[in-house]
Parts: structure tokens; sequence; C-alpha cells
């Protein structure tokens, strides 16, 4: 016997039954004809896109992953706020001859202040790319630097050397002190710059 549908019913697309795809969020992006960053975060890496929307799909302007950083020297985490703030840094720069102004897409997820995603639109603005926001959502100086990853180092450090050394056992093994953190970040983010300073010179 067939299931008669009720006059309520509403139809869900595939997309946004799968978790893909906010349709209303999708809409207003195609109206303001403005280019959208996409953040995606794995579970090791940082992939960052500015996207342009086309009827035919959209269409990648500029992106930048953070498996990138390791050729700038980095050697921290590949996912957590310092290299959220570097990945959108890069992505911005490789981006500033092709776009000024883009609008964040967050898909399904909400926006979260001093979040990863915070951190990657403050590197795009560092950049150069015009993105409206709210600038107190985002992470500050000392954050993006990961100078709280550095304080808790330290506290480790002096409490349970065990557990810190189990916990910062990669960059240990890199010959990088944790409590250095912030003094590597600026290290690596000048050479970025730099970087692409040369390339204009």
């Amino acid at each position: 016997m067939m299931k008669i549908m009720s006059n309520n019913y509403v139809p869900i697309m595939r997309r946004r039954q799968e978790g893909k795809t906010n349709y209303r969020k999708r809409k207003a992006i195609i109206l303001s004809r403005l280019p959208f960053v996409s953040a995606f975060i794995s579970g090791k890496n940082i992939l960052v896109q500015i996207l342009s929307p086309q009827k035919e799909g959209d269409v990648a302007l500029a992106s930048a992953h953070s498996r990138e950083l390791i050729k700038f020297g980095w050697m921290g985490s590949r996912k957590n706020i310092p290299a959220a703030y570097l990945t959108g840094l890069l992505a911005g720069l490789k981006a500033k001859d092709k776009v000024k102004e883009a609008i964040l897409y967050t898909g399904l997820r909400r926006f979260v202040l001093n979040s990863r995603i915070a951190a990657v639109v403050k590197g795009l603005l560092d950049a150069g790319v015009s993105i409206p926001i709210d600038h107190e959502t985002l992470p500050s100086e000392e954050r993006l630097k990961g100078k709280h990853i550095a304080d808790y180092a330290k506290y480790l450090l002096e409490k349970d050397k065990v557990l810190y050394n189990e916990r910062f056992s990669n960059l240990i093994r890199k010959a990088l002190n944790p409590e250095f953190i912030p003094e590597h970040f600026e290290d690596v983010r000048k050479k970025i710059m730099q970087g692409f300073e040369a390339r204009k010179a």
C-alpha cells in the first residue's frame, strides 16, 4: 500500500541530508557574487580554499594546505590554532592578486569565536583579503602564536615531566621545545612573508 505524503512534507536535498551543504548559506554566497572561503580541518591537517561559485561548480582561485608549512620550517602540529593562522595567511598571500574580498562559508558548522576557523580568517585578513567579520571573534595575537601551548608546556615541565614528554613527544623528537612555540611561529610567519615578497621582487 502506497504511503500518502502530507501536504506539509518538505523534501530535504540529498547533500543537506548527508551533512554536506547548507543551502540557505549557499544561496547567500551566490547572491553576494563574491568568492568564498572554505576551511576543512581533518584529524591531521587543515585545507583552506578560496572558491568562486559557478553554475558548473565551484572554481578554486587559491588554496593552501597545512602540509605546505613544512617547507617554511614549521615543526608544530598541522591542525592547531597557530597552524590554522599560518595556513590562512599562506592562502591569502596566494590569492592576493586575484581576490580583494571574500566571505566565509562554514557549511553546516557554526562559527565559533577564537576557534581554528577564526584563526584561518585572521591569517587571510593579515594577507590582505577583506572578509566581513566581527574582529572581536578572532583569536588574540598571543593565542595565534601558541602562547597557551607554551604556558601549558611550562606548567607540565615543572609539575609532571613524564606527562610533558608524552604530550609533546613529536616536538621534542624534532628538537623543538614546546615552550618556544611562539618564537618558532614568528620565525615561520616571517619566512612565509619574505617568500612572497621575494616573488614580487
